[in-house]
């Protein structure tokens, strides 16, 4: 054994330990290697790197099976080669649920309701905006403003966060929504 293999080895071992840094090390030494053998099997870089991210994620789930009495390079390949074969399988599996039904059905899962990227800017922007008007608020107000509309929490969760009863969270919030109206009418 020479003394790279006995580098790579201490890795995994490490590795199988739980030790973050050995993990990240194996990335970084195996990464191109498994991306450039997807990107010759799928001739999509996309491809190629979603299945090396989950060859990647799968074999550092499973790292306490790997037998080292085989090359860990080959331990990589065989998972990324099954998770490519997997994706084959759901992508002819999703054609053929969609020839098979009919084309009223077909031609609503051509029509994405999604928001355009136009849509998503807005609102961002509008939610930066709103952000910043929040921030003017005292911290008692910004708090439970943000428990209950961007955590989503209950009042009653609301109530157990901050040690009050549940009453007082919603005159809170009451108020602090009357303070925030009077912020964005004031501009």
């Amino acid at each position: 054994m020479n003394k790279t293999d006995a580098a790579l080895k201490e890795k995994i071992n490490n590795a199988k330990a739980g030790n973050q840094i050995a993990f990240s090390s194996l990335l970084d030494t195996f990464w191109n290697y498994v991306y450039h053998f997807q990107l010759d099997r799928t001739k999509n870089e996309n491809d190629a790197e979603d299945i090396t991210i989950q060859t990647f994620s799968k074999a550092f789930d499973k790292i306490k099976t790997y037998d080292d009495s085989y090359e860990f390079k080959t331990w990589l390949i065989a998972i990324s080669k099954n998770i490519h074969i997997d994706l084959i399988r759901k992508r002819k599996r999703n054609v053929l649920d969609e020839l098979g039904n009919s084309s009223a059905d077909a031609v609503k899962k051509v029509l994405d309701e999604s928001p355009t990227v136009e849509d998503q800017l807005i609102t961002e922007q509008n939610l930066a905006t709103l952000l910043s008007d929040i921030k003017k608020l005292k911290p008692h107000y910004q708090e439970v403003i943000n428990l209950r509309y961007f955590n989503e929490l209950t009042y009653a969760a609301i109530a157990k966060e901050l040690n009050e009863p549940v009453n007082n969270v919603k005159v809170k919030l009451l108020r602090a929504k009357k303070l925030l109206a009077e912020i964005i009418k004031g501009k």
